[in-house]
């Protein structure tokens, strides 16, 4: 086996770990929890599960089916702001089970194109290109997030595992695209990551004598790298003006950026 694949190996274990997680959240719920609403924006569980679903698919199509994809990437050119909302409003209108159904399949599907990429090739994607080790780590990310989303509007208490690592991962990796999607220049500053994880393993990027530096909870900077925190209402800190205004703007998915987060005590 090698690297390259062992990498993969422990992305999908951690992807299936987190689907899995959500999975059972969601898997008793009736016809009321489906329709908890999740977000400011009006999305339900279903939709939360409707979008995860339809971008596993685009990740299946990405790999399987290139004109399928091709179709995909010319709608999203044509709807660039309504084109994801609208495949999540789609499949939120489907029966809960059959809803929940097809996202399993789906996912199953997606584990197993993964594996087939061949060592070296990338996968085509509405951004960049990806390796199946980044694709993977992109869902975890996604997941993770939306799973929060679940777990906040129906009250559970949501556990604080390693798995946050991933999405601090592209957070920090993704920040050129922070300020080029709000349309401002990267600053020519390097920044120092040190975060702590759920076990007490110290993640790290960037260089060690960085002057901009960002510290704290690595489980806090990934709900700051999803947007679902304000920087108020998380424990990491920012030394330098450049890492403290990143952190205002830290996103670690495609597209725009959306609304800014509300602190708690506002909501």
């Amino acid at each position: 086996m090698s690297g390259t694949t062992t990498i993969l190996e422990g992305i999908l274990a951690d992807l299936a770990d987190e689907s899995l997680q959500l999975d059972t959240w969601v898997s008793g719920l009736n016809a009321d929890g489906w329709a908890t609403v999740t977000t400011p924006e009006g999305w339900t569980v279903a939709h939360q599960i409707g979008h995860l679903h339809w971008t596993d698919a685009a990740s299946l199509a990405a790999i399987t089916d290139q004109d399928e994809f091709g179709r995909g990437m010319k709608l999203a050119a044509e709807n660039p702001e309504g084109y994801v909302d609208e495949g999540a409003e789609e499949m939120a209108l489907l029966p809960p089970e059959e809803l929940l159904a097809m996202w399993r399949e789906g996912r199953v599907a997606l584990d197993a194109a993964l594996r087939s990429v061949p060592d070296g090739e990338k996968i085509p994607w509405f951004g960049p290109p990806m390796s199946p080790a980044s694709m993977a780590t992109a869902r975890i990310m996604e997941t993770w997030a939306h799973s929060h989303d679940v777990g906040e509007a129906l009250g559970l208490e949501i556990p604080q595992t390693s798995r946050a690592k991933h999405v601090c991962h592209i957070g920090v990796r993704a920040r050129g695209y922070a300020h080029l999607v709000r349309g401002e220049q990267l600053p020519e500053s390097e920044v120092r990551v040190e975060l702590t994880g759920p076990d007490g393993d110290l993640w790290t990027w960037g260089p060690e004598d960085a002057e901009q530096r960002v510290t704290g909870s690595g489980y806090d900077f990934a709900l700051l790298a999803t947007r679902r925190r304000h920087p108020d209402d998380v424990d990491v800190r920012a030394e330098g003006a450049d890492a403290a205004h990143w952190l205002t703007i830290v996103q670690a998915f495609a597209g725009l950026p959306g609304a800014d987060p509300v602190r708690l005590a506002d909501r």
